[in-house]
């Protein structure tokens, strides 16, 4: 009952608490003495947009709690699929451990397809969509792979495959 009522409020906390911590070490990481964009920026955009994404989380929550109570004790919470977030931090985990070795391009689109089939609802999981799962993944790896690459002069782990595009 707690987490039915105070849950969005819990969470928007929560990931306060932790992008306010990411900003902070995210300043003490060495500063770039070749150019101006540095380690840090990346950590601090992601930080500074989870930290006010959390707040308006939790200011909303809080502004209608009093509206939503009567509604969220009728809901019903549908019970969690352990296997597919089980599934789901396995593939995270070893998506972590290969990067390196194998390499950003090969290790991305081998995950995201099998990442993006573990959360897709049983009713998207067809030939069709299928294909889109594959195509997102295709565009999505090279737009971040050339990004990182020309946008921001990060190269990613090329691990087997040296790649020089």
């Amino acid at each position: 009952m707690f987490f039915k009522k105070y849950g969005d409020i819990v969470v928007g906390v929560f990931f306060m608490a932790l992008s306010a911590m990411m900003m902070v070490m995210a300043q003490m990481l060495p500063k770039s003495k070749v150019m101006e964009i540095g380690p840090d920026f990346m950590p601090m955009v992601i930080g500074g947009i989870t930290f006010v994404l959390a707040l308006i989380l939790t200011v909303l929550n809080v502004k209608n709690m009093k509206m939503r109570a009567a509604e969220l004790e009728k809901a019903v919470i549908d019970d969690c699929d352990y296997k597919r977030v089980l599934l789901s931090a396995l593939l995270v985990l070893i998506y972590v451990f290969i990067l390196q070795p194998v390499g950003f391009l090969v290790s991305t689109l081998v995950y995201l397809p099998l990442q993006m089939l573990v959360l897709a609802p049983d009713d998207q999981r067809g030939k069709k969509q299928i294909n889109q799962l594959l195509i997102i993944d295709v565009i999505f790896t090279m737009v971040v792979f050339f990004l990182f690459r020309y946008g921001f002069k990060i190269v990613l782990p090329a691990g087997i495959f040296t790649i020089n595009l």
